[in-house]
């Protein structure tokens, strides 16, 4: 009979499943980018661009953070963190938001630092609708209807 290995969690806090846009920035390379996340946690986010990040290399991560990690409400945050991990679109896990994601390259990073951000900052803007085309036309028309 054989047994199978006993996996330890080295996760100290809990994952969350949330689907948000995100920025990015490296401050050594300059390198500037979108993408989404796909799970993250008062220490770390795993999320999808187009951007070729590198492990080990800074980084420094703008999102409005929700309200079960803030333990209070839903609020812009820019995160410092260092790239643990790269994952090419072709060797993406299994069941790991299928669609775009497929396509896209999966990047994990453990954060180290917080900067809460004023309430009424802007986490997002065109950078990010460019990931989601179709979510640039309905804002555009949610603009347009709101107008006088």
């Amino acid at each position: 009979m054989t047994t199978s290995p006993v996996r330890l969690e080295r996760r100290v806090g809990q994952r969350f499943p949330y689907l948000l846009p995100i920025t990015f920035r490296q401050p050594i390379s300059g390198t500037d980018g979108v993408g989404f996340t796909q799970d993250l946690s008062s220490r770390g986010v795993f999320f999808f661009t187009d951007a070729p990040l590198v492990e080990g290399a800074q980084i420094e991560l703008t999102l409005k953070m929700p309200s079960e990690i803030t333990l209070g409400e839903s609020m812009p945050v820019r995160c410092q963190g260092r790239i643990l991990r790269v994952v090419r679109p072709s060797a993406a896990p299994i069941g790991a938001c299928s669609g775009l994601a497929e396509t896209k390259i999966g990047v994990a990073v453990r954060l180290e630092q917080y900067e809460y951000l004023p309430a009424d900052s802007v986490v997002t803007g065109s950078r990010v609708a460019a990931l989601h085309p179709r979510h640039e036309e309905e804002r555009d028309l949610a603009h347009s209807l709101v107008r006088p």
